[in-house]
């Protein structure tokens, strides 16, 4: 990849060392990158010209957005890993061992091996553009930094600083970088390369040391300085990783261990513990199934939801109809991405809710660093509410998240289209009502498509765009790009009952109050799907959906799928009672200002006395293979295209696994055969629910696989 780089050699003797890679929107660390950069910095270290060195980009706004992440997955093979780490590390070393001062000046993304080069100089100025991003988001990917970065940030910034950023995979911004002393200076983003330049020449003049941490206060004196306070450091940044992931993840665990064992060693040697760690995680299948779902994700970005591809309506007014805690969460998403925002309601008690719970979620972003007061009081200027339709004709999108009752969508969508004379597209955020249905009496049927967002709005990264039978391209296209412009992925659904994930998540949420009406512990059940690797066990995902809600979407799949999907009569008799779960205060679990206590000894009452001792591997099959054997029917539907979808779908959506690659990676691993002859046995012994699907069965007749070879 020549002509990936450029030294330009000013008069004052500080050159600058050019990055651009061709015909790419961002600069990207592969091999032929990294190869061409070890050429220029062989003949940097003897050119006498030189009195230091910038490096810089040329693609305006992006310094570098990390590793060529497809390199890395194409790697399976131990020795070609630890050769590629090793080369990696010994080239960026070649930039800390030139014989000058060295500066990188980062303007945009300075992500993974880009931050792990920045770290490489002796300094960095940054830019305070919003863009401007650096961080080290390996173990998102299933792998350590790998080029030095666990060795060098800690020496940079300390240990603490540096475990948030490693073991999290997070980023900090411009400023925040200066604070924490990752930056020498944050500075506006036209004068970030003059800045270095000076920054370069100024420690050249006084021949200035690499910089080194320092605690400032006593308390991190103590816990940085001392044997026993890195100790603690260690063991609350272990807690912590293991509470997150319960040891599913092995990077975070490795990273630890690399940072610990590195601490204090000759740099060379640490660069070795450091290669030690990363390589068997480089070609395990945790980082490759994590890589897929990267790469998923990354393919929403260039997609218009339709094909052939469609363009998008611009939008940039959008109407909320609904001031509940959905409707308050998409009114302050949608002004937190700088959308004008007209929330409307029918009293002014629930508007007031509305903007309550949007100051809520931008008070959480101030307190989390993530936003500053100034910018958060002029995105909630953004929201504008009224308890009429004045203003709607001027929308663009009019969101629907009204009560789950199709009479009630029905009447707003009317509403909505005689206010807005026509011009607003309508997206209704339901959960399971058919869009076709919604849209029956509409004026304009084919301006009518679901937006369907998952709860918490600002957590869950998942969006439905449900397609009605009348729905145009330009509609979904148009309610595509606006879920991506909100930050979430969205996947396309034909319409049908429960689109996707609610199609998939009811039999599992049903299931599991029929194993507890059998007599499994509740205490038992979570614990046995928390191993899976499942974010939280099935009773508390239930009172986090809400009994009421489960027993609603359930009975409505029932009504459509009575065979497959008979709704236990637990979730009934407890929502009738009014443990609703979270939202009320109680469901199977107790709950204090919001948090989880005890096993509810209300919800205890309508279980049998008896405890059902069973192991935990059934558990996990009773719970996820009727998942999968409705992952077939909805394949056979088209309500999704591909299994790729349907592992997004789950994946964002309802929290499977991503260790596990995807609910169909699940069921490939196992192997179709497996997966059929286990639910033909719960069909035998539990009731022919379970039985499997004429896909599921050919499948294993055949020996196939959801993916093919290589995908």
């Amino acid at each position: 990849m020549a002509g990936t780089w450029e030294l330009e050699l000013r008069d004052d003797g500080c050159g600058a060392l050019w990055v651009d890679v061709p015909g790419e929107k961002v600069n990207l660390l592969g091999a032929a990158v990294m190869r061409e950069l070890e050429e220029h910095l062989d003949r940097a270290a003897v050119d006498a010209r030189l009195a230091a060195l910038v490096f810089a980009s040329r693609k305006p706004g992006v310094f570098f957005a990390g590793a060529d992440v497809k390199e890395i997955q194409a790697v399976r093979d131990e020795q070609a890993a630890y050769a590629a780490v090793r080369q990696g590390q010994l080239i960026l070393d070649k930039i800390a061992r030139l014989p000058f001062p060295t500066v990188a000046a980062v303007d945009g993304p300075c992500l993974g091996g880009g931050l792990e080069l920045a770290l490489a100089c002796a300094h960095r100025v940054v830019s305070d553009n919003p863009k401007t991003q650096l961080g080290l988001p390996e173990v998102k990917v299933g792998i350590i930094p790998g080029f030095g970065g666990t060795q060098r940030l800690p020496r940079l910034v300390g240990l603490q600083q540096a475990l948030r950023m490693i073991l999290n995979g997070s980023s900090v911004d411009g400023r925040r970088a200066a604070k924490t002393g990752l930056a020498d200076a944050c500075v506006p983003a036209a004068a970030v390369v003059d800045e270095a330049v000076a920054l370069a020449l100024r420690a050249a003049r006084q021949r200035a040391p690499r910089a080194a941490y320092r605690p400032r206060s006593l308390k991190d004196r103590f816990l940085e300085g001392t044997a026993f306070g890195r100790g603690l450091i260690f063991k609350k940044s272990l807690d912590a990783v293991m509470a997150a992931t319960r040891g599913h993840y092995p990077a975070p665990l490795a990273a630890l261990d690399a940072v610990r064992e590195g601490h204090g060693l000759p740099f060379e040697k640490a660069l070795e513990v450091e290669a030690r760690h990363e390589v068997p995680l480089v070609v395990s299948e945790v980082s490759k199934n994590l890589i897929r779902i990267f790469f998923l994700a990354e393919a929403v970005k260039k997609q218009t939801g339709v094909e052939p591809p469609a363009a998008a309506r611009p939008v940039a007014r959008v109407g909320v109809l609904g001031a509940g805690v959905m409707g308050g969460g998409i009114a302050q998403l949608a002004a937190q991405r700088g959308f004008a925002v007209r929330m409307k309601d029918v009293k002014e008690e629930f508007l007031s809710k509305g903007l309550a719970e949007a100051h809520r979620l931008f008070d959480r972003r101030v307190k989390r660093g993530r936003a500053r007061r100034h910018e958060v009081e002029a995105a909630m200027a953004r929201i504008s509410p009224t308890l009429g339709y004045d203003g709607f004709s001027t929308l663009d999108v009019v969101v629907e998240a009204v009560v789950e009752r199709l009479e009630v969508k029905r009447q707003v969508l009317r509403e909505a289209e005689e206010a807005s004379k026509g011009r607003a597209l309508f997206a209704s955020n339901t959960s399971s009502l058919p869009i076709t249905e919604i849209a029956r009496e509409a004026r304009r049927p084919e301006w009518v498509v679901g937006m369907h967002f998952f709860n918490p709005v600002e957590k869950m990264p998942l969006v439905e765009v449900i397609r009605g039978s009348a729905t145009c391209d330009e509609a979904v296209a148009t309610v595509f790009d606006l879920a991506k412009r909100l930050g979430k992925v969205p996947v396309v659904c034909r319409d049908g009952p429960g689109f996707l994930v609610n199609r998939l998540l009811m039999p599992y949420l049903n299931e599991s109050a029929y194993l507890l009406q059998e007599g499994v512990a509740v205490e038992a059940l979570d614990a046995a799907l928390l191993e899976f690797g499942m974010p939280m066990g099935p009773a508390r995902l239930l009172d986090e959906v809400g009994l009421d809600v489960a027993f609603h979407v359930g009975g409505f799949l029932e009504s459509r799928f009575p065979e497959r999907m008979p709704g236990c009569p637990l979730i009934r008799q407890l929502a009738e009672e009014g443990l609703l779960g979270k939202k009320g205060g109680a469901g199977f679990y107790l709950y204090r200002n919001g948090r989880a206590g005890k096993v509810n000894p209300a919800a205890r009452r309508h279980l049998p006395a008896g405890r059902a001792e069973v192991r935990d591997d059934l558990l996990v099959d009773r719970m996820i293979l009727p998942m999968v054997n409705e992952a077939t029917r909805v394949l056979d539907e088209g309500i999704v295209r591909t299994p790729r979808e349907v592992d997004l779908g789950m994946i964002m959506g309802a929290g499977f696994p991503p260790f596990r690659g995807g609910l169909l990676r699940y069921a490939d691993a196992l192997g179709a055969k497996a997966v059929a002859d286990r639910l033909r046995a719960l069909a035998g012994s539990v009731g022919q629910r379970y039985a499997p699907s004429p896909r599921l069965l050919a499948m294993a007749e055949r020996r196939e696989a959801f993916y093919g070879p290589g995908e």
